[in-house]
């Protein structure tokens, strides 16, 4: 088992802890159809950049390298439209609950990836523990609001479940992809560029949706909702997830996608949405379980150090 980094497992904890509270703050601002999830959307990148450069001012000025901008460019594609967009979209076209059990499906993405870009080995604690933590996250979710919302008619549409798909793969890809690049520039540098091609791209979608928004109609709850989403759950995730990037391992990081579920039925339970169970606690100790086998895994860095010995 390589050296515990507390700083890499503590950055996505806290991430996807920040990001499973996100579902149910984000369903409370767009409750009133007053803004819609492109405004949503649109409203995170566009504060997101605008936070970036602010903070980039108070740090070293850094020159980045012409090919470092198209490559910063891909990486905004793959871990901000493609993902938010496509994930959006998505959500539009199919049930909550389709949308949640697919989400589950990004670690096994970002396992196969590392394997094919990065040669990590795919393990039998890799496989153990995705599955753990597969199934962990399924049990809160079929068990919770959202099979309820399934089962109250919801929609779903093989469209929309691709969609949702292809938002996960492209953040797996960024997670490979982008694992060594992330360390050539500070955080604010990356982040900045990334927002701003994000926002450059996202503008022609969201455009009329901008201008029909009531924006007088906003109540001080959603405009507490927004900062939530714009400062916390993506201005300080997207920080978070860079510190646990050059950290951790694609498919460790990955892992932790899994805590979402979590937090989203906790706070549910401390709203009086859901009730506690012996189920919660069983999916809970499966995620975490799964999260230990996938970082108690061999990298192929060890592999090697063995090899070599």
């Amino acid at each position: 088992m390589e050296k515990f980094s507390w700083k890499g497992h503590g950055a996505m904890l806290a991430a996807n802890c920040i990001w499973g509270l996100m579902a149910p703050v984000a369903k409370i601002v767009m409750a009133g159809s007053i803004i819609t999830p492109l405004v949503l959307t649109d409203l995170r990148v566009f504060g997101a950049m605008v936070l970036f450069w602010v903070a980039s001012l108070f740090r070293k000025p850094e020159k980045v390298e012409p090919k470092d901008m198209v490559r910063l460019f891909v990486a905004s594609l793959l871990a901000i439209v493609f993902n938010q967009g496509l994930y959006v979209f998505g959500v539009s076209l199919t049930s909550p609950a389709d949308a949640s059990i697919i989400a589950t499906s990004m670690p096994l993405w970002a396992m196969i990836l590392a394997a094919f870009f990065l040669k990590e080995p795919i393990t039998g604690k890799k496989v153990g523990g995705i599955a753990f933590g597969a199934g962990g996250a399924l049990l809160l979710i079929l068990g919770g609001s959202h099979a309820a919302a399934a089962a109250s008619g919801s929609t779903t549409n093989v469209g929309g479940d691709l969609l949702i798909l292809f938002a996960q793969l492209s953040y797996a890809s960024y997670l490979v992809l982008f694992k060594n690049f992330v360390s050539k520039y500070s955080i604010f540098t990356i982040m900045k560029w990334m927002f701003t091609y994000a926002f450059i791209c996202l503008l022609p979608f969201s455009y009329h949706d901008l201008i029909a928004t009531d924006w007088a109609g906003l109540t001080w709850g959603n405009i507490g909702g927004i900062l939530y989403v714009v400062v916390l759950a993506t201005f300080l995730c997207y920080v978070l997830v860079v510190v646990g990037q050059k950290a951790l391992r694609p498919t460790v990081a990955g892992m932790y996608n899994y805590i979402q579920p979590i937090v989203s039925v906790t706070a549910s339970i401390y709203l009086g949405l859901d009730t506690f169970s012996f189920v919660k606690v069983l999916a809970v100790l499966l995620i975490f379980t799964g999260v230990w086998l996938v970082t108690a895994s061999k990298s192929r860095a060890q592999m090697e150090r063995e090899k070599a010995a």
